[in-house]
């Protein structure tokens, strides 16, 4: 099983502006990041999941790392961007590793991003501990 890790979408306005950064011009995209995960060779396969108002709400899946001239690495990415079904999660900073039995599921074909609860709505309820 691969093993994932979470990422806020600090600058995406919305889910479509989210999406937008996934534009399927190109192969792949990358993020820069610091530091080389310790559990990187474990993620390949796996995906980086986007928080967005609180909410698991949307994957890529991770397709290496490698390192930049100024040291830092970049995470390699699908340029695809997948939705998933919402599920509460904090803000953290940097990333996090994400467990493949703790990863949202994807919306099924046809599902509407909307059919699923807003990631709002799931963050209060798993909050009362209703999901």
């Amino acid at each position: 099983m691969p093993l994932h890790m979470t990422k806020i979408a600090y600058r995406a306005t919305s889910l479509a502006d989210l999406a937008e950064w996934f534009d399927g011009t190109s192969t792949e995209r990358r993020l820069r990041t610091r530091y080389l995960p310790t559990r990187h060779t474990e993620m390949i396969g796996g995906s980086l999941y986007w928080i967005y108002e609180h909410a698991l709400v949307a994957r890529a899946a991770i397709l290496g790392f490698e390192q930049r001239i100024d040291g830092h690495w970049d995470i390699i990415m699908e340029n695809r961007l997948v939705q998933v079904h919402p599920k509460a999660k904090r803000a953290h900073q940097g990333w996090r590793y994400l467990a493949d039995e703790d990863a949202p599921a994807d919306l099924a074909e046809g599902e509407v991003a909307g059919d699923a609860m807003p990631g709002k709505l799931v963050s209060d309820l798993a909050k009362l501990g209703l999901v």
